[in-house]
């Protein structure tokens, strides 16, 4: 597949997410449609300062359709039972299970700082009884999910762009080819399926860990009772605001594992290259997961 490919694939992509986010009812989808229907030619005077502006628009459209790509042929690998198991179970482990303590000890202590301004404000104005209703609304949709892809991005996803890296330079996966071993099931499947099965789970454990910490010090700092902060999360608070942010997880695992895989297979220049490319991977999946965040709440609150 080449790059005009890619990046035709990256351009429906953007194209469907534009018109889903940016049109309530579908008419401006409509009239752009037509027009583009409608328009024999478009032309476009190229300059010295265009050139190279749409130069990148090329290679980042080419960039989200070969990541496409990748979850396409994971996806076929998977329904066709080619994964490598044995190594997909040692890619959950390494992203999910081993990425548990720092989740649950940023959680607790973001849970913590927080609980300690909203008390501090609420008790000023007399509803300190809804401090866990804040709380949990906070976590749930956009704390637990954010902080969560934020270090899976920086611990997995630096791993896996460095892995595929350091493989691609020592031309381990042209290898791979020659053994007859498709790259897609062996390497990167797993680590793609890894990333979309686990991260939704870290994000509960990130709910509890971030909630609990809150409810802690509001009870023993700030004298609020269990059964308060209890029974405001459950008054106010709506099976749907537990599982949109779980369903964020879904998105952000598929992120930051797309990601970290599409720099480490274009790694070059040695070892020197491995690190640029664990560098750009962690910069780039931290952005898209701010600006998939922001889309993915448009749409589901």
């Amino acid at each position: 597949m080449d790059t005009t490919q890619k990046a035709f694939i990256g351009l429906s992509l953007a194209k469907y997410i534009l018109f889903k986010c940016l049109t309530q009812n579908g008419f401006l989808a409509l009239y752009f449609d037509h027009k583009l229907k409608t328009e024999d030619k478009l032309e476009i005077k190229m300059t010295p300062k265009t050139v190279p502006v749409g130069t990148k628009v090329i290679t980042f459209l080419s960039a989200v359709g070969e990541i496409v790509v990748y979850y396409g042929a994971s996806l076929t690998a998977v329904l066709r039972n080619k994964l490598d198991r044995p190594r997909t179970y040692g890619e959950m482990n390494a992203l999910g299970v081993n990425s548990l303590p720092i989740v649950m000890i940023i959680n607790t202590f973001a849970g913590m700082v927080i609980a300690l301004h909203l008390s501090s404000t609420f008790a000023d104005f007399g509803i300190t009884s809804q401090l866990g209703h804040l709380l949990t609304i906070a976590f749930a949709r956009e704390l637990a999910p954010i902080l969560t892809g934020v270090v899976v991005a920086g611990r997995a996803g630096s791993a896996i762009a460095a892995e595929i890296g350091a493989m691609m330079v020592s031309e381990q996966i042209d290898a791979l080819k020659t053994l007859g071993i498709e790259p897609h099931a062996y390497l990167i499947g797993p680590k793609i399926l890894a990333g979309f099965l686990m991260l939704p789970l870290l994000i509960v454990v990130a709910n509890l860990a971030g909630i609990c910490g809150g409810m802690g010090l509001a009870v023993y700092l700030k004298h609020l009772t269990v059964l308060t902060f209890v029974d405001s999360i459950l008054t106010y608070i709506k099976p749907w605001d537990f599982l949109g942010g779980i369903f964020k997880g879904f998105f952000f695992g598929l992120v930051v594992a797309g990601i970290g895989t599409y720099y480490g297979m274009h790694t070059k220049n040695g070892a020197t290259g491995v690190g640029t490319a664990a560098t750009k991977a962690v910069v780039s999946s931290i952005i898209t997961l701010f600006v998939l965040n922001f889309i993915l709440t448009i749409l589901l609150y």
